[in-house]
């Protein structure tokens, strides 16, 4: 199956080369999570529809699921002349080092991880700010004084999620008590909605009414359950407010769709550079999501202190600890 799926995606490379022999050529390579995972995949996807229906030029889309498969795709790709290859998700940081290296004419991004080469622009996120703000939405819904987040894989990143989520909701009350779970250890973490309402139920039974999946497809079995169960969920990397309205109490907004839309745009215009981008609140690269979906479990109060702490981020008067430079999350 892996042979048959590389086969493909080196053919798909390959037509393409020829359909777009005359222009600049754009491409994304998805994680293990899948096009249209309703998140972060999703997101890069709609990043690069953007382009396409702002420039009329078009891109081709593979996904990848393994590491091999990815260094597979990747090289055919550069081989085939594609100017900007985007990588989505910090798994393929490996890869796009090795095979940036190979091809330095070509042109990598990788989005949520980090590569070296003059060649290549990482872009990583303040995940820790944007959870910071949804764990204060959490604090401020939850009746049972207890919460739960669900990770995919135990990683920095992750854990990054985790600790913005913590510190949001004890800033609202410091004896709120998370429960935190992770998915697995191998890629298919990312794509086990099952074990992520097995862990969402497990939560609820010890009297979490609000979990915060950041486990990609997972995640979505980890809402459901809380819809069944008469309980809040939120959101990760996209706007998933829609999937469960008056459920969902919000979800923790990452911008992905603009950092695959700006590289992309920046080549078409001669702007791109490499090295490597952080973003924040400050950057627009994180929020919280407020809308008609979720409208009704937000109250004005609510909102208002939820945007009071964002503003006192903004201003410096609150830092969240990121846990991947400060060693560990404030207890």
């Amino acid at each position: 199956m892996k042979l048959r799926s590389i086969i493909f995606a080196c053919a798909a490379a390959l037509s393409y080369s020829h359909a777009f022999a005359d222009q600049p050529k754009y491409a994304l390579v998805y994680d293990a999570g899948g096009k249209f995972d309703r998140s972060f995949n999703q997101s890069a996807y709609e990043g690069a529809e953007r382009f396409k229906k702002d420039t009329g030029l078009a891109y081709i889309d593979v996904q990848a699921i393994s590491s091999v498969q990815g260094e597979q795709v990747m090289r055919n790709l550069a081989r085939k002349g594609v100017n900007l290859i985007a990588a989505i998700g910090f798994t393929h940081a490996q890869q796009v080092q090795m095979v940036a290296k190979e091809f330095p004419k070509t042109k990598f991004v990788i989005i949520d991880g980090s590569a070296n080469g003059a060649n290549v622009s990482s872009i990583l996120f303040k995940e820790q700010e944007g959870s910071y703000l949804v764990g204060v939405a959490a604090g401020l819904a939850t009746k049972t004084k207890k919460l739960g987040f669900i990770g995919g894989i135990d990683v920095p990143l992750i854990r990054a999620f985790a600790c913005g989520y913590v510190q949001g909701a004890k800033s609202v009350d410091n004896k709120i008590e998370v429960i935190q779970n992770i998915v697995g250890t191998t890629a298919s973490a990312w794509n086990d909605p099952a074990k992520g309402s097995e862990l969402a139920r497990s939560q609820m039974e010890r009297g979490a009414d609000v979990i915060f999946p950041a486990a990609g497809g997972s995640g979505m079995g980890a809402l459901q359950a809380t819809k069944e169960k008469g309980k809040l969920g939120i959101g990760v990397d996209s706007n998933q407010n829609y999937l469960f309205p008056g459920v969902m109490l919000t979800s923790m907004v990452k911008r992905v769709d603009n950092a695959v839309y700006d590289n992309f745009m920046q080549l078409k215009n001669g702007t791109w550079k490499a090295g490597v981008t952080n973003l924040g609140l400050k950057e627009g690269g994180v929020d919280w999501a407020l809308d008609k979906d979720n409208r009704a479990v937000i109250s004005a109060e609510m909102e208002k202190r939820i945007n009071t702490a964002k503003q006192d981020i903004l201003s410096g008067k609150v830092k969240v600890v990121d846990p991947r430079e400060a060693g560990s999350c404030p207890k």
